[in-house]
C-alpha cells in the first residue's frame, strides 16, 4: 500500500479523534490503553524496516493518546469542580467576560472571580442590563450545574470551563469597562446594530432577523422555536457551523453567479466571514465555524475540493488537543464538522446525480450544497433533539436560498437605521416580506401531518451505524469512477 506523508498524517488524526470518541462513549480503562500504546511501541520496534507496520504502529500509539488526553482533560475538570461552598450563602466580586444572553424574561452571563475557579454562570432578571466588561459584587447560593435525564448540563457547561452556578443573586455594580477594550467597542456596535433592528421590526419578524444577522436566539418565542425544529430549519436562526457553512456557500455560489471570478469571490466572501465573527464577538463557537467555512473556501479557491477533507480533519484534531470535552458536548462542533465533510464527499455525487438540470443563478448548487449537508447531520439532530424532520428537505429547498439575501438586507438595513433611522425603517418593509415568507412557510409545513416523527432514547450505535453506510456508499461510488472506461 502506498502512503505518501499527507495520508499518514490524516490516519494519525483519525486515530487521535478516534481514541478521543471512544473514551467519550465508553470509559477505557488504564489497562486497555496501556496495552494499545505498547503493541503499538512493539510494531514499530520491531517491524523489520516494513513501513505499513510502522505506520500502524505510530496510529496505535496516536490512538492511545487520544484516549488520553481526553481522560486527563476529564481529571482536569473534575479537579476544578471541587469547590468548597457549594449550597452555601456566597459573596463574591467577578467581571462579566462574554456577552450577556438576554432572553425573553431573563439574562445569564458568565463572569471569573479570584474566589472561585473556572467560570460562574449567573442567572438574573432580565432588567436592570448588565454589559461585558462589567466588574459586580455578587452575593447568592452557589450551586453545581444541575443533571437531567436526557441532557447532561454539567458536561455542557463544563466544555466551557464552567463549573458554577448562581440564579437570582443580590447584584451591585461596581465598575464598567473592566475587560478587553477591543471586545468592549465590539459589543458596543453589536448593540447599537440590535437595538436599529428592535426599532424597525416587530417580532416575530425582528427576533428572526436578530438570530440569523447576530446571533440572538434568545429572543424567540419557544412556539417558534418548537415550528422550526418541525420543519427542520432550527439551524438558520443559530450561528453553528452548519449555519455559517451554508451562508458562505450560498455567498460563493451568488458571487460567481453575478460574474466574479473565483480568485475575487473567493477573498469578497473570506472579507465578509471574518467581519462577521468579529461583529458578532468572536465567539469560540463562530471562531470554531468559521474556520470549517474557511478551509472549506480555500480548497474551492484551489479547485482540490477532495482534498479539504484533510484540511478539516487537522483542523478538527487541533481544535480537540485544545479542548477534548468539544467531541462529545459541543454539538455545534459536530455539526460543522460533519456538515463540511458532508460537501465535500455528498455534493459531487449529488451534482453528478443532477447534472442535466439546469442551474439558474447556481440554484441547483445552493440545492445540492443544503441537501449534502443536511444528509451529513440528520443522525445528530434525531440523536440530540430525538426528532426526524420528514418535511426538513422542502422547508430549506423553500428558505435556505433567501438566508444571503436576508444577511445582506439586515446588514443594510442595520448599517443604515446607525446613520439615518427613517430611512431603514423604509428598508424595513422588504425585509419584512421576506421574514414573514418565512414565518408563514414554517408555519405552515410544520402543522402539516407527518411533518415529524418523535424518537426517545436513540443509542449512539444507530449513530455509528448510518455514518459507516453513508462512507460505504461513498467508498463504492468512487471506486465505480476509477473503473469507469474514459471516453476517447
Amino acid at each position: 500500500m502506498i502512503m505518501n506523508k499527507s495520508k499518514i498524517l490524516i490516519y494519525l488524526c483519525i486515530c487521535f479523534i478516534l481514541g478521543i470518541a471512544l473514551d467519550s462513549l465508553i470509559i477505557i480503562s488504564q489497562s486497555i490503553w496501556l496495552g494499545i500504546l505498547i503493541l503499538g511501541t512493539s510494531l514499530i520496534i520491531f517491524s523489520l524496516k516494513n513501513k505499513t507496520v510502522i505506520v500502524l504502529g505510530f496510529c496505535l500509539i496516536v490512538l492511545a493518546g487520544g484516549i488520553l488526553r481526553h481522560q486527563t482533560s476529564v481529571r482536569e475538570d473534575i479537579t476544578e469542580k471541587l469547590i468548597p461552598g457549594y449550597d452555601q450563602e456566597i459573596s463574591l466580586k467577578g467581571v462579566i467576560i462574554e456577552e450577556p444572553e438576554q432572553r425573553i424574561n431573563q439574562q445569564k452571563f458568565q463572569i471569573k472571580a479570584d474566589e472561585i475557579q473556572g467560570k460562574i454562570l449567573i442567572t438574573t432578571e432580565l432588567y436592570p442590563e448588565y454589559h461585558y466588561g462589567d466588574e459586580l459584587r455578587i452575593s447568592g447560593e452557589l450551586r453545581q450545574p444541575a443533571q437531567f435525564e436526557d441532557f447532561d448540563y454539567r458536561a455542557y457547561l463544563a466544555k466551557d470551563k464552567i463549573h458554577s452556578v448562581i440564579y437570582y443573586p443580590n447584584i451591585n455594580l461596581l465598575a464598567q469597562n473592566q475587560a478587553s477594550w477591543f471586545y468592549q467597542r465590539v459589543f458596543n456596535f453589536k448593540d447599537r446594530l440590535r437595538k436599529v433592528i428592535e426599532q424597525t421590526l416587530l417580532p416575530p419578524q425582528g427576533a428572526i432577523l436578530k438570530a440569523i444577522f447576530l446571533g440572538d436566539k434568545y429572543g424567540l418565542s419557544n412556539e417558534l422555536k418548537d415550528k422550526l425544529n418541525i420543519s427542520g430549519t432550527r439551524h438558520i436562526v443559530a450561528i453553528s457551523g452548519m449555519h455559517m457553512i451554508i451562508m458562505t456557500q450560498i455567498l460563493l455560489f451568488l458571487a460567481l453567479a453575478i460574474g466574479l471570478w473565483r480568485n475575487q469571490a473567493f477573498y469578497f466572501v473570506l472579507i465578509l466571514l471574518i467581519v462577521y465573527i468579529i461583529m458578532i464577538g468572536a465567539p469560540a463557537s463562530a471562531v470554531r465555524a468559521g474556520l470549517m467555512a474557511g478551509l472549506l473556501l480555500l480548497a474551492q479557491k484551489v479547485g482540490r475540493l477532495r482534498s479539504a477533507d484533510r484540511a478539516i480533519v487537522f483542523a478538527a484534531t487541533i481544535m480537540l488537543v485544545i479542548n477534548p470535552l468539544l467531541l462529545k458536548s459541543d454539538v455545534g462542533f459536530q455539526l460543522s464538522f460533519m456538515a463540511t465533510l458532508s460537501i465535500i464527499y455528498l455534493k459531487p455525487i449529488l451534482d453528478q446525480a443532477t447534472n442535466e438540470w439546469p442551474n439558474p443563478f447556481r440554484f441547483k448548487d445552493i440545492l445540492t450544497m443544503t441537501l449534502a449537508a443536511q444528509l451529513g447531520v440528520l443522525p445528530l439532530l434525531v440523536f440530540h433533539f430525538g426528532r426526524l424532520s420528514l418535511i426538513s428537505p422542502l422547508a430549506n429547498l423553500l428558505i435556505v436560498p433567501l438566508l444571503p439575501v436576508i444577511m445582506i438586507m439586515g446588514m443594510i438595513l442595520s448599517f443604515t437605521g446607525l446613520i439615518w433611522l427613517a430611512l431603514a425603517r423604509a428598508i424595513a418593509w422588504i425585509l419584512w416580506l421576506l421574514l414573514t415568507y418565512l414565518v408563514k412557510v414554517v408555519e405552515y409545513l410544520s402543522s402539516l401531518p407527518l411533518a415529524a416523527v418523535e424518537f426517545k432514547n436513540v443509542s449512539w450505535l444507530i449513530l455509528i451505524g448510518y455514518y459507516l453506510v453513508l462512507i460505504l456508499f461513498v467508498w463504492r461510488y468512487r471506486n465505480t469512477l476509477k473503473k469507469r472506461p474514459i471516453a476517447c
